[in-house]
């Protein structure tokens, strides 16, 4: 039993499970029934998600510094009850199914899927390298 950490629209793993989007907005130009089909997701799930405020921050960081304060913000985000509770969640879950939990960036290294898979790993969750 394990998440795998997952780019949304790549062909789908053996045994991956249940895929959950956790990004902020739908792929665009798909229609939404065909979001499963497609690869892209089975469930969205925004609330893992950076905010639209942050996840601009994230995708202009250039520099380590500028990557950093994303990173920072970005746990600040996830460390509200509501969010961390999610995270506690599917870490808890991990131990029980397999699911993947995905994103759109191709470089997971700057992504916030890379946050995302350290808050995970803090939270005692199973996941596939």
């Amino acid at each position: 039993m394990a998440i795998r950490v997952v780019r949304l629209g790549s062909e789908r793993a053996s045994g991956e499970g249940l895929r959950i989007g956790t990004v902020r907005r739908p792929p665009r130009g798909v229609p939404k029934a065909e979001f499963a089909s497609g690869n892209w997701y089975d469930v969205w799930y925004p609330n893992l998600a950076p905010s639209v405020e942050t996840m601009k921050l994230g995708q202009a960081a250039d520099t380590p510094a500028q990557w950093v304060a994303f990173t920072r913000r970005y746990r600040a985000e996830m460390a509200t009850p509501e969010n961390s509770r999610s995270i506690e969640l599917l870490a808890r879950l991990s131990h029980q199914t397999d699911f993947s939990v995905g994103y759109y960036c191709e470089h997971e290294a700057h992504c916030h899927r890379s946050v995302l898979r350290e808050l995970l790993l803090e939270q005692g969750a199973q996941v596939e390298k």
